[in-house]
């Protein structure tokens, strides 16, 4: 007697059994992507949301110290570059004089962003040399509050054209 178990014979009921099952899931998982997916969102397709519509920058405290040694800083966007925000702070106070708007003027590239010049305390285009203000006049704002916890957070779901 061997102690190696000999292997069972298969079936035909056994293997057309198991082909059925496979050939049902395929079916439910068609199904499934074919009509109970789209039926769950009211326009059809499947829209995707990364990360939040508000931006926790930090401190207000550490931020504007910050912002007053080294200039404005760049909040790239990191989902595509449509979006690149400076933030920037003109006051003395720490919890006013908040201010975030778009890194470039309408229009222009990734290339044409904005460059900070502590000297003149101005922006310049550098594809035409145009001058901004240290305010962003002219451009994209968004919201910017100080929470009660004096954290400066950057409110993305409105928008104003300058």
């Amino acid at each position: 007697m061997s102690p190696v178990r000999q292997p069972q014979n298969r079936t035909p009921r056994s293997i057309i059994l198991g082909v059925a099952g496979v050939a049902l899931g395929l079916i439910l998982v068609l199904v499934l992507f074919i009509v109970a997916i789209p039926s769950l969102t009211e326009s059809g397709k499947v829209e995707v949301k990364l990360g939040s519509e508000t931006y926790d920058a930090g401190s207000a405290a550490s931020l504007s110290t910050s912002i007053a040694q080294g200039g404005p800083l760049l909040l790239p966007d990191v989902a595509g570059g449509a979006r690149d925000v400076y933030l920037q702070h003109l006051s003395a106070d720490e919890t006013t004089g908040w201010s975030a708007f778009a890194a470039r003027r309408p229009g222009r590239s990734r290339d044409c962003s904005l460059r900070w010049r502590a000297d003149s305390r101005d922006f310049v285009d550098p594809c035409d040399g145009t001058v901004i203000g240290a305010d962003g006049a002219g451009l994209t704002t968004y919201p910017v509050t100080v929470s009660d916890s004096g954290r400066v957070v950057v409110d993305f779901r409105s928008s104003t054209d300058g």
